[in-house]
This record gives structure tokens, sequence and C-alpha cells, in this order.
């Protein structure tokens, strides 16, 4: 009979064996990658100076959701005595994360397209301290969007509940910050805020949109709001909305760069889910409702209302097969 005590050592030495011949080709590998990260067609940014971190820009909209919400996003207790203690830290600690990501986008586009000098670490400061002292001013507007979504929605018990847990006042928070990044012409890190909200509540708005108070996002999955678009007041608008821009050329980046292609919305219009707005020439005359699945690319008048027309519907009974 044959002896087989020896077999589970040797096949592991067999498996030892075959791994080490795989590793021993992974530095030709490796080499052959570093080599194309040189070439001028991989997106790589291999630098001296760091570009902004994705990590530490959630960890800023974080901080700022803590301090334009008292209370409602921290993990210790936030009471009348410990409440000038506790925002003075996260200023100055806001005022750090803030400035280093500002600086990072600065150099990162100076180097990038070869520019003057532009005393990027001063400016890093000087613009952190300005939005901080617009702070008050954007937790304004926020009230005021909070209070138009308690308003209009009857399933909503309370403001608690709108600022926990809806993702449109999320989304419109995180913008609202951004957008005054994008007004200081900040690059980089207004468009890495929106774009994090985008991937938490699905709603996507560009930071260079412009959007006035009380303005409500319901439900919001799948809202596209354009860089040019311009909202005004008390606007609400539904799931699957989008203001866009239309049917662009190939080159429409280099073409079209800071003209206005999306839409505009006057005050207190309404546009329900899955509406279609499209072009820069497009107005939404104040108080007009646009409804489900309507599509646009022309002016729509102050005071009306535009619907799809209803569709038909088909009954049709269900055969029954005879038994045999």
């Amino acid at each position: 009979m044959e002896d087989r005590s020896q077999a589970p050592d040797s096949v592991c030495v067999d498996e030892e064996d075959i791994l080490a011949g795989y590793r021993n080709k992974l530095p030709q590998v490796a080499q052959k990658i570093i080599e194309s990260c040189y070439e001028k067609k991989c997106n790589s940014h291999v630098d001296y100076e760091p570009i902004p971190s994705k990590e530490s820009v959630i960890k800023i909209i974080d901080k700022f959701m803590q301090i334009l919400f008292p209370g409602y996003f921290t993990a210790e207790k936030l009471d009348p005595v410990n409440l000038s203690f506790y925002i003075g830290q996260c200023v100055s600690q806001l005022f750090g994360m803030l400035a280093e990501q500002i600086l990072s986008s600065i150099r990162h586009d100076c180097l990038r397209f070869n520019l003057t000098c532009q005393e990027c670490s001063e400016k890093g400061y000087q613009i952190s301290l300005k939005v901080l002292e617009r702070v008050p001013a954007i937790r304004d507007i926020l009230v005021l969007d909070v209070q138009a979504a308690y308003d209009g929605d009857p399933a909503a018990r309370s403001y608690d509940e709108i600022i926990f847990s809806y993702p449109g006042i999320f989304a419109i928070t995180v913008y609202r910050v951004a957008h005054v990044l994008y007004e200081y012409n900040v690059p980089l890190l207004p468009r890495i805020m929106t774009e994090h909200a985008h991937s938490k509540t699905g709603i996507d708005i560009h930071p260079g949109a412009q959007i006035g108070e009380r303005f409500v996002i319901d439900h919001g999955t799948g809202v596209v709001i354009g860089e040019t678009a311009t909202i005004g007041k008390n606007v609400r608008i539904y799931q699957g909305v989008t203001l866009g821009a239309l049917s662009l050329p190939k080159d429409a980046g280099e073409q079209l760069r800071g003209e206005k292609r999306h839409p505009n919305i006057e005050d207190d219009v309404i546009i329900y889910s899955g509406a279609t707005i499209l072009g820069g020439d497009t107005t939404i005359g104040a108080r007009s409702v646009i409804g489900g699945n309507v599509w646009l690319t022309e002016a729509v008048p102050s005071d009306t209302h535009v619907i799809m027309e209803r569709p038909k519907l088909v009954y049709k009974k269900n055969s029954v097969k005879e038994s045999d």
C-alpha cells in the first residue's frame, strides 16, 4: 500500500513554490505601472504639492453641519453653558481645516496652469476667515429653507425631523456653503463638496447655481441643477427634476464654458416630479406650476400651469386557458 503520510507537506511546499513564482513577477508589473504614471495620458497627480483631500472635505462638511445646526450633529450634549466653548473650538478647528484645503486647491491650479504667484497661503487664510464670517447669514437662509420644507409637507412632524433626516436639506446646506466658496473663486473644493452630497442623496446641485431663500427639494432623488441655473425665492421642486442644458457639441467644454446654459426659475414656482427644463434662454415665470414629466425648452409666462395631456388608458381582460 502507498504511504501518503508525507502528502500534505508536499502539497504545502508546492503551493508555496507556485506563489513564490507569481510574486517574483510583481516587481516587473509594478515597474510598468510606475512608468505609465509619467505618461501624459495618465490621470495622475505626482507632485510635491498636495491636492485637496476628499476625506478632509467630508470632515469639513461634518463640522459645518455642527456649526450651522448646533446640537443636532454633535456626539456630546450641547447646552447654554458649554455652547460658547464648543462653537469657539469648532470655529478654530474649521478655520485650519478649511484654510488647508483652500490652499491646496489654489496652489494646485497655480502649478497646473503655470500662473503667477497668488500668495496662496495668505489667500487660504483670508478666504477661510471670510467664509466663517458668513456663517450667520448662511444659517439665516437655512432657517427659511427648513421652515419652507415644514410648511409645505404635512408628513413632517417637526423641524427636528427635517434637519435630521431630509436629504434635500442636507444637499441644500452643502450647496449653500459650497456656493460661498465658489463666489470666492476657490477651485475644486466647492465641486468636491456638492458631489459628496450628490453621492449621499442623489441630488446634484452645481455650486455655481444661484438659489434664493425658502428653497425646497421634496424627496429629492434624481434632481439635477446646472451651474448657470437661477432659482428665485419660495421655489419647490420634486424628485427627478432636471434644470439642465440643451444638447451640447463635442467641444462644448471649450465653446460654452462660462456661458449661460441652464434655465431661470422665478419666485413661487412649483415643479413636479420628472419634469425636465432645459436651456439658458428658458425662463419659468413667477407663480407658475410645471406638471410631472413635462419637457420644456421654451419660456413659460407667469401664473401659468403646464401639464401633460391626460394619457388614454387601455384595459384588457386576461385570457383564461380552458382546462383539458
